[in-house]
């Protein structure tokens, strides 16, 4: 069974699975999502293979991801995951922030990476900003990205240039700030917010946050 893309209006709540070895930690996620209003839990697996026996709910929105896993590896599953259902957000969850799974996890389809120590209030909005077509990162995270693509050789092609506002989000953006935070600090609405993300992306030839902002560096347009 494949996931089913589905129009959500405002009302409706956010469709959330997780995928979590440790019971407590499942269960917490679980009472988290479905204690708070506008988000539901729509299932709970122990394993990546236990999700792809049985299949995630047709209409959900994103997934929580647990890095490391028993048999199949979250950065391993995330693949599979969305080469199944792609119409599914991943969004993978890690008690330690590691390069390489950092790295493995982003190219295999995770749209977001986020420290387990995160606080609830943003865990919470980290899975409205992946289901919005965010890509959420603790900013110790984000902070490794940059690093990542740093050492990334340097294209060069012809981009259009990005106004004064856009360059400020997006050096927010790689400063590890929501959304939200960034709206705050430009002082403006986070619909503007992915209003600009959105012409970032269309300027820069990118498909994600990740590709904008180390795009940005390696061409010198943020620090």
């Amino acid at each position: 069974m494949t996931a089913t893309p589905r129009t959500r209006s405002p009302a409706d709540p956010l469709l959330v699975a997780i995928v979590e070895d440790d019971p407590t930690t499942r269960d917490g996620l679980a009472t988290l999502i479905g204690g708070t209003p506008g988000y539901q839990c729509v299932a709970r697996y122990g394993s990546v293979e236990e999700l792809l026996r049985s299949g995630p709910p047709s209409r959900t929105d994103v997934l929580l991801l647990d890095v490391n896993l028993p048999g199949m590896s979250g950065t391993e599953g995330v693949r599979r995951v969305r080469e199944r259902y792609p119409a599914i957000e991943v969004v993978m969850l890690t008690v330690y922030a590691e390069d390489d799974k950092i790295f493995e996890s982003i190219c295999n389809g995770a749209v977001g990476y986020l420290l387990k120590k995160t606080p609830p209030v943003r865990l919470l909005d980290a899975i409205r900003e992946a289901a919005d077509g965010g890509a959420p990162m603790s900013p110790e995270i984000a902070r490794k990205v940059v690093t990542l693509f740093r050492k990334t050789p340097v294209v060069n092609d012809q981009t259009e240039p990005l106004t004064p506002q856009e360059l400020k989000l997006l050096q927010l953006l790689s400063d590890g700030h929501s959304y939200q935070a960034a709206a705050e600090r430009l002082d403006i609405t986070v619909n503007t917010v992915r209003s600009y993300i959105r012409n970032v992306y269309d300027k820069l030839h990118v498909h994600s946050k990740s590709e904008a902002v180390g795009k940005a560096l390696r061409s010198g347009l943020i620090v």
